[in-house]
């Protein structure tokens, strides 16, 4: 008998009047409004504005809702396609089944286009975003502790997850789905994979926000998120191997497993990429404060919004005339330097050779003399 647990809350969710408040919806409330905080101060600091961070937040997060369900529901079809599915059941969030991994492409994407439109560097606000994000995934996870799912495999721990068999539990249909591994699903204790999750995730954003200044000084743009992206993809892969919820296997490992693994390569080559690609940040800080600027002057009143349109497009594209002028000039210089390597080698090489042909004909004299040396001798 575990004297030792951590117990299962009896509710997930409560009422008020006719409405009912799901704590697993207000967990990723919570997590939403902590990131969206975080995020604002680090992106004032590198030159933008609060309501650069609430439009993107109003496009990121009904794409990242959006993108996490369609991944839950792909990966697990049988749930609602099929003589055994209900289609109905998709836009039923609040009963779970949300897709971390579909949350970032839709959102990643959703970010990448209102950023293009607007000129905002992408990579500065990954930057920004990286420790609020793993913040609010920790929060999250909470959610799951109430809807009393996505638990790991039995275990004697004293940190062990008890059910509560007098509350609706959502993980009762989804626990030892093998029909093996858990004869009676209250009488054992549970690894609390949300709460593994959720300290990895706080661990992985408290490593960002420490180190965050001697990483932007000593590397690109970007790279706070590619280190966000395998600090995750590293965690989840690990855990995920604990879990039992239902999940289809390839090779013997769950589909989330590999998706982690293969994202976590995804981060170390995103990582090589940004160092000799991506500017300094320092220079794309430079460019948002002046965009924030123009923003600013539009609110006010002294420039429109078409005007403002039309100067970033200028300013885009004289970007762009000066970046490719600068690398013809570079290619130019590695011609230069080519060709200069090139002469000094063909120098080299002649020099060489002189000194070869110099050397032979010295040997050539002085084997000739020594020749007549020795006849004069002989004679």
């Amino acid at each position: 008998m575990n004297l030792a647990f951590i117990p299962s809350p009896s509710i997930s969710s409560f009422n008020i009047g006719p409405v009912t408040i799901r704590f697993y919806a207000l967990a990723i409330l919570i997590g939403l409004c902590v990131a969206v905080w975080l995020t604002t101060v680090r992106w004032k600091k590198s030159g933008g504005s609060f309501d650069q961070i609430i439009d993107v937040t109003l496009i990121t997060v009904p794409s990242g809702i959006i993108g996490a369900r369609l991944y839950h529901v792909f990966t697990t079809p049988e749930l609602y396609f099929g003589k055994n599915g209900n289609l109905g059941d998709i836009l039923r969030i609040w009963n779970g089944g949300l897709g971390i991994w579909g949350a970032v492409v839709l959102g990643s994407l959703a970010v990448w286009a209102w950023c293009r439109y607007k000129k905002y560097s992408m990579a500065l606000l990954m930057d920004a975003v990286a420790p609020g994000l793993l913040i609010a995934q920790g929060i999250g996870r909470l959610g799951n502790w109430f809807n009393q799912e996505l638990y790991g495999a039995p275990t004697t721990l004293p940190w062990g997850l008890k059910l509560n068999s007098h509350a609706s539990v959502i993980g009762s249909t989804q626990a030892c789905y093998d029909g093996t591994s858990c004869p009676s699903l209250y009488d054992n204790l549970y690894h609390p994979t949300f709460l593994y999750e959720m300290l990895w995730n706080f661990l992985g954003a408290g490593l960002l926000l420490w180190l965050g200044s001697k990483i932007t000084a000593r590397f690109k743009a970007g790279t706070q998120f590619a280190l966000y992206v395998m600090w995750y993809t590293a965690g989840r892969t690990w855990i995920e191997m604990l879990r039992i919820d239902r999940s289809h296997e390839f090779l013997g490992l769950r589909l989330n497993v590999w998706v982690a693994l293969l994202t976590f390569i995804i981060g170390v080559i995103a990582f090589v990429v940004i160092q000799k690609r991506n500017p300094q940040t320092s220079n794309l800080q430079t460019r948002l404060a002046h965009v924030t600027e123009l923003e600013n002057k539009v609110a006010s009143g002294d420039l429109t919004s078409r005007q403002l349109r039309a100067q970033l497009d200028e300013e885009s594209l004289e970007e762009k005339r000066e970046l490719k002028q600068k690398q013809a000039e570079d290619l130019d210089q590695k011609k230069i330097h080519a060709e200069a390597e090139k002469s000094l080698y063909e120098q080299a090489k002649a020099l060489v050779a002189s000194n070869h042909k110099n050397a032979k004909h010295s040997s050539e004299s002085q084997e000739s003399e020594e020749s007549s040396e020795s006849e004069k001798t002989q004679n």
